[in-house]
């Protein structure tokens, strides 16, 4: 990284440590920066790895500065975001947006509506974090609804009911209820009869093509005077499973020369051959629209606030329709941006994971290549730090990106300081001790933390460095939680020298491996497999999280096929 650079984040990281010590009258924080500071400077994102510790400098000097000292500099540096933090009139720990009308609801019920068709991937985190957060802010209430009647194009996974509660569990959240719609068929057809008793709906054949043609025309089809006894008795018949796939439709009558052809008379039921996997719902062969059921169930469950993203716009004008049928209120509706996430090969989609899943080239669900929930609590990402950084884009009707360097950030936050130091040489040199060096070297567990003691390790004849460390003849080097030694003859010489060798400078501190009694590892990555040693001990901490010095976290998994010790790594 270049000078200018790095004078350029720098710049960014204190306008942003600014922003966020003022806002909150309190310090910055390194990892409720990272989100805001990549997202609007892209070509960071390359140098995600490096940002921490540049920004980590910079947060430390804005905190030894009194609040109007920071507040006279953020006034100089950004005027306007400092004047927009001042005209907010409902601040909180929440980091969003009051919700709209809040004030005028007993209770705020809000609903996260899942396809249930495989486990959630990283962008699924948007939603339930967002709407457990209001639930926890206004002391709410929000459910589960698995929008599942779909089960021909977007067929449910019978394994996914339960992972994507699962998901849910891991950001940190318990729904008050589930619900699944597919057992809510009934339902539906109830106020559908309603509807055409009310002379809002109507049993269309046309064939697709033929009814478009006269959609785009502003005119409506033959079938649309039909009188309501007639649509009721072959509704029925849909219902009774007496149509094939594609024959008839149920249709909402609304305007029919409505200047968005999108909301003319939109189909609210249709006819799908093929058997929903859910035994309890497999018999059915009448299926609703997810713009009717779900506008019948946000009714029914008394949903107040809907979070959706803008692109769904027009689903919330079609229910509005059947909303003034019924002379209902409709909710209040918060539309956002897509949110675009980096670092990964693989689309963000739940049909493609699928795919190179059944494909081989994913090993599961919670393969580290794979962008998903899953994979992120298999490397040992705490759901907190995702909630964090997904809650810090805020609720924008703008397109929004999402560094997962920000994740990391948030994550290093919550486990640095419980998290012991091991030592991982990835495929070392093998170099012969001499010297006379001591028995067993005791680095610390955590160099902030004397109390909790040393690990001991002990010497053998040789040991592992990693190649990048390995000094030119005539240097010496520092084996961390050991001593100085001068490489000779490609041999590494005991010198005895204290650490003051290291603090006057020229001797590098290095991590390393005894060549026996070390534990060979497979630690699994975003970019694949690395295998190395990794000092005596680790395999013991299963399921424990531990930081590879100079490698970056890991969650101490259990062994492979192979018999080497399985890591996953979580981020530098």
């Amino acid at each position: 990284m270049d000078d200018e650079l790095r004078q350029q984040i720098e710049c960014e990281a204190e306008k942003h440590a600014l922003l966020n010590a003022v806002k909150h009258e309190s310090d910055a924080d390194v990892g409720a920066i990272m989100g805001p500071l990549m997202g609007e400077n892209p070509d960071f994102r390359e140098h995600g790895n490096e940002i921490p510790g540049i920004i980590g400098g910079v947060v430390s000097q804005v905190n030894n500065r009194s609040y109007e000292e920071k507040r006279e500099t953020l006034q100089d540096l950004a005027p306007e975001e400092l004047e927009e933090i001042e005209a907010e009139d409902d601040e909180d720990e929440y980091d969003l947006p009051a919700l709209p009308n809040a004030e005028e609801y007993d209770e705020i019920r809000m609903r996260c509506a899942p396809n249930p068709n495989g486990p959630w991937h990283v962008g699924h985190a948007r939603m339930p974090a967002v709407i457990g957060t209001y639930r926890d802010r206004y002391d709410g209430w929000f459910c589960v609804r698995f929008d599942d009647t779909d089960p021909e194009t977007k067929r449910p996974d019978l394994d996914a009911y339960d992972a994507i509660l699962e998901d849910l569990a891991y950001l940190g959240f318990e729904p008050d209820d589930v619900y699944r719609a597919s057992d809510r068929l009934e339902t539906y057809y109830e106020y559908a009869r309603e509807l055409i008793e009310m002379g809002g709906a109507y049993t269309c054949d046309l064939p697709g093509e033929e009814f478009s043609e006269l959609k785009n025309a502003g005119k409506p089809s033959p079938n649309r005077d039909k009188d309501p006894e007639t649509v009721l008795d072959e509704f029925e018949a849909m219902i009774a499973g007496e149509y094939e796939s594609g024959e008839i439709v149920l249709r909402v009558k609304t305007d029919i020369e409505h200047k968005n052809p999108a909301l003319r008379d939109w189909v609210a039921f249709r006819m799908i051959d093929t058997p929903h996997p859910r035994a309890e719902a497999s018999e059915y062969r009448c299926w609703p629209m997810l713009d009717f059921q779900s506008g019948i169930d946000d009714h029914l469950l008394g949903i107040t606030h809907i979070i959706r993203g803008i692109d769904l716009q027009d689903s919330a004008k079609r229910q509005q329709f059947v909303y003034e049928y019924f002379d209902w209120e409709y909710p209040e509706v918060v539309h956002w941006g897509h949110v675009q996430i980096d670092a990964y090969d693989v689309k963000m989609s739940t049909s493609t994971i699928a795919d190179l899943i059944s494909a081989g080239d994913l090993e599961g669900w919670d393969d580290p290549r794979a962008p998903t929930l899953a994979s992120l609590r298999q490397r040992g990402i705490r759901g907190e730090a995702i909630v964090s950084a997904m809650t810090g884009l805020g609720t924008s009707t703008s397109d929004v990106d999402l560094a997962m360097s920000s994740i990391y950030a948030e994550n290093r936050e919550l486990i640095d300081d419980d998290t012991d130091r091991r030592f991982f040489v990835r495929e070392g040199d093998q170099i012969p001790l001499t010297g006379n060096p001591p028995e067993k070297a005791t680095p610390p567990l955590h160099p902030d933390h004397e109390d909790r003691g040393v690990r001991e390790i002990p010497i053998s004849d040789s040991v592992l460095l990693e190649s990048e460390d390995l000094p030119t003849s005539g240097e010496r080097i520092w084996l961390k939680g050991l001593g100085c030694f001068q490489y000779t003859d490609d041999r590494l010489q005991y010198t005895g020298e204290e650490i003051d060798v290291v603090r006057e400078g020229g001797v590098d501190v290095v991590h390393w491996v005894p060549t026996s009694e070390s534990v060979p590892v497979r630690m699994r990555t975003l970019d694949g497999d690395v295998t190395g040693q990794a000092e005596p001990g680790v395999d013991s901490l299963e399921n424990e999280m531990v930081q590879f010095e100079r490698v970056g976290f890991a969650r101490i998994d259990g062994t492979d096929e192979d018999g080497r010790l399985l890591a996953y790594n979580a981020h530098p």
